[in-house]
């Protein structure tokens, strides 16, 4: 009965009878409006309309629990912004200024807690962003995708971000996860074309020895063997271990079947004393090679370009030299082509540069500009050796990447002997000039 009695005093608080309506009075900024209509009496009806008021109630309270319990109180906005509109459109008596104020402090609390949350989903987002960019230096594929994933599944995890924003770091993520798989995709392009020509390169070097493995031109095809056999380390690139093996197998078969048969001819021969003989005889023919390759660099470069070439074709007709004098020998002929070829490819430079003619100026001034037009080269070759020596440092130690690894300080190799080259014709420019 307290209970019934506590209701009607709450509902005549609220409302009021009016003829036969039931009506709520003003509240907020809205007018007194009808809630229903009398049926039994007009206390019954008032009570009743109390008892829906405490329906609402019980609905707004339940919904303040859990959001007070949950974590991810954002979730509950909608639910709170419906019930508050419910206050100016529900029928009942009782204090819904009350639970509009209710309602009205916890969507605040939940706007700044959304506010805050969208500051460290935005924090975060930059965060992985900044990760993600970082990788477009990695040539590490195997990690760098792995690392990929776990970025991606961060973004997915992590919540939304302020609407304006949205869509930029969207674009900027998905960009540097682009640019990263673009690279890789480009990479194992690049891989497989270059597994391609090494195997096609083996092969070519396979047909070649076995067509050379029943030659009876010894001093030529043991020649033409070891040159083969020099080709086959460049090759560079790499190949699955089983293929690769085969592939060697077959090669070295070749070769072994003639030196076999070298080993049976030497023997027949050595009583006649031949092999000396001949050996000494290439020797001084290569060292005779090297002495006009040497005088070359007097010549006009037109010349002295053709003769190069040929004496190259000359040399590679000359047999073998035994001992540390064939290496020697060897690298005195190559410097001194090299000189060659690079000075005339420095006259052309000056020929382009120089409208009014190569040999305009005093002979100080023509050295100084070719000097300085060395210089510059060297300049360019030392930065593209730094960048061969940079992408050998972050090769890591893998079987897979021996052969880039060697193909790389071949290279490098090469750029130094071209530095060398160019450091000597400064040299002897100035020399000239100074005589």
């Amino acid at each position: 009965m307290e209970q019934q009695d506590h209701l009607l005093a709450e509902a005549r608080r609220y409302g009021y009878i009016e003829g036969d309506q039931v009506w709520l009075r003003p509240l907020l900024d809205l007018p007194a409006r009808q809630v229903g209509q009398v049926k039994v009496s007009g206390d019954a009806s008032l009570v009743y309309f109390a008892q829906r008021f405490e329906l609402f109630r019980t609905k707004v309270e339940d919904l303040l629990q859990k959001m007070e319990e949950s974590e991810n109180k954002g979730s509950f906005l909608m639910k709170a912004l419906h019930l508050k509109e419910q206050v100016a459109s529900y029928d009942a008596l009782g204090d819904f200024e009350g639970l509009h104020r209710r309602l009205t402090e916890a969507e605040d609390s939940i706007k700044v807690t959304i506010i805050r949350n969208r500051e460290k989903n935005l924090a975060t987002k930059i965060s992985l962003i900044q990760e993600t960019e970082e990788l477009a230096e990695t040539i590490d594929w195997q990690e760098g995708t792995e690392k990929i994933k776990d970025l991606r599944q961060g973004w997915i995890k992590t919540g939304p971000v302020e609407k304006h924003l949205t869509d930029e770091l969207e674009a900027r993520f998905q960009a540097a996860v682009d640019a990263f798989f673009a690279r890789k995709k480009e990479f194992l392009a690049e891989k497989k074309a270059m597994v391609n020509r090494v195997y096609d390169r083996y092969k070519e070097l396979i047909h070649k020895s076995e067509a050379l493995q029943n030659s009876n031109e010894f001093e030529e095809t043991t020649r033409k063997l070891k040159q083969l056999q020099q080709d086959w380390k460049e090759v560079g690139g790499s190949l699955p271990r089983k293929q690769a093996n085969d592939l060697w197998t077959r090669f070295r078969a070749a070769h072994n079947h003639f030196f076999e048969r070298l080993k049976v001819h030497i023997e027949s021969k050595r009583t006649e004393g031949q092999t000396s003989s001949s050996t000494d005889d290439n020797l001084t023919r290569k060292r005779a090679l090297v002495t006009e390759a040497q005088a070359l660099i007097n010549r006009p470069m037109s010349e002295a370009v053709a003769r190069a070439k040929e004496l190259q074709a000359a040399w590679k007709k000359v047999g073998p030299v035994r001992g540390e004098e064939s290496d020697r020998v060897w690298e005195q002929f190559i410097l001194a082509c090299d000189k060659v070829f690079e000075m005339s490819a420095l006259e052309h430079f000056i020929r382009k540069r120089q409208p009014s003619g190569p040999e305009a100026g005093t002979p100080e001034e023509q050295v100084t500009i070719r000097v300085q037009a060395l210089r510059d080269f060297i300049k360019s070759d030392k930065q593209e050796q730094e960048v061969l020596e940079d992408n050998l440092g972050k090769l890591n130690d893998s079987p897979g990447n021996d052969a880039f690894r060697t193909m790389l300080q071949g290279k490098i190799r090469a750029f130094e002997r071209k530095i060398r080259t160019k450091n000597d014709l400064i040299t002897m420019l100035r020399q000239r000039v100074s005589q």
